[in-house]
């Protein structure tokens, strides 16, 4: 695998604040709402953005500006902050649990220039989703938050975290994200941090259940007419290829030079392709940014590589050590060092940290075995 320093940055997830009006079992989040007077002030955050504008500019491709939180509807100049990077030319995305949207921020975040937003659904029913965001009426604030974006006519996603509560539900999530309008469904292979971490063992799905998992959603994205992509299960690309499923060519299989400009398998704001060298992209070409300015490999990742409110954001992704070993996979351990599918998928980065506690150590919810020792 390529290992030089400079590789483009495709994509940033910013906690625009730590603030949210959930308590979810899964979140990876660790501090609660007394912490929000820390978030990145306006004027921080605007240079942020101009920051990762010029970054964009200089490497020739324009990354998409996630606003994430918490929740990021919760930050009182968020659409402020939204214009700013519209008129910097970021792609945008705005990740949201919905509960928040009424017709007026609908509104708002169409006339502020989000190109797509997500919701999180985590399950077909209000009955599994409340139970996981331990908030009775948070489903049906969330499907009332989809109905007013689908008015507006700001196009959104599902994202649904999987776990052993909800993976009977994944032929009737499907469904019910037809139903609403979706544009794609993300599936979040659940990574136990942040307040995951508190899971019991039999929430989980083991690495055998993940394994069935993704040859199940492999299975039905060749039927499913909505675009679709696993998050944080980097192996589902060798099950992919073992089970020679694909709708159409993916992106991985293409030279850089010929792929579209994308952020994912549906999940560009824009709705186009995404080129993906490998199914972990965290500090390959995925990079996340907390509420105070710490910069992390992804949001599941609790590995400091700087803050951009003290070194350049440039200098960071250009220059981290940390950074730089993830995008070596060489450097794997483990039967993911051995594996003849490391340079495709390279394994969760962030679950090889959460369990060994080294995040270059092998995906520790992967059933395969390598069939080479090369």
């Amino acid at each position: 695998m390529n290992t030089e320093k400079n590789r483009i940055m495709r994509l940033l997830f910013w906690e625009s604040t730590i603030k949210c009006n959930l308590t979810c079992a899964h979140c990876r989040r660790v501090e609660g709402d007394d912490a929000a007077p820390s978030d990145m002030a306006t004027d921080q955050a605007m240079d942020m953005i101009d920051q990762l504008a010029a970054l964009g500019k200089e490497q020739g491709f324009m990354p998409v500006f996630v606003f994430s939180g918490g929740e990021p509807l919760c930050r009182d100049d968020i659409f402020e902050l939204i214009k700013h990077a519209r008129k910097k030319e970021l792609q945008l995305a705005l990740a949201s649990n919905g509960t928040l949207i009424d017709s007026t921020v609908a509104e708002k975040i169409k006339d502020a220039g989000i190109q797509r937003v997500s919701i999180s659904l985590d399950g077909a029913t209000s009955d599994i989703h409340n139970k996981l965001r331990q908030l009775e009426g948070s489903f049906e604030g969330a499907i009332e938050g989809i109905g007013h974006l689908k008015k507006a006519g700001v196009p959104f996603q599902i994202n649904v975290t999987i776990t052993r509560h909800n993976a009977h539900q994944l032929d009737d999530v499907f469904a019910l994200a037809k139903q609403l309008g979706a544009v794609a469904v993300h599936l979040f292979m659940l990574v136990p941090v942040g307040c995951g971490e508190e899971f019991a063992e039999e929430d989980m799905l083991s690495a055998d259940e993940y394994e069935k998992m993704m040859e199940l959603i492999a299975a039905l994205e060749v039927s499913q007419d909505l675009q679709i992509k696993v998050t944080c299960g980097p192996h589902y690309e060798r099950v992919v290829r073992q089970a020679g499923l694909r709708k159409q060519p993916h992106m991985a299989d293409m030279p850089e030079a010929a792929c579209p400009h994308g952020h994912g398998k549906g999940g560009h704001p824009g709705g186009k392709p995404m080129h993906s060298s490998k199914g972990c992209l965290a500090g390959v070409s995925v990079i996340f940014v907390g509420h105070q300015g710490d910069v992390f490999p992804c949001g599941y990742l609790p590995v400091n590589c700087g803050n951009i409110l003290q070194t350049p954001l440039a200098d960071i992704w250009n220059n981290n050590t940390d950074l730089a070993n993830m995008r070596d996979t060489s450097k794997l351990t483990g039967k993911c060092g051995i594996c003849e599918y490391r340079n495709l998928c390279g394994g969760c980065r962030a679950r090889a940290f959460s369990v060994k506690g080294d995040y270059m150590a092998e995906e520790p919810f992967c059933d395969y075995l390598p069939q080479t020792n090369k």
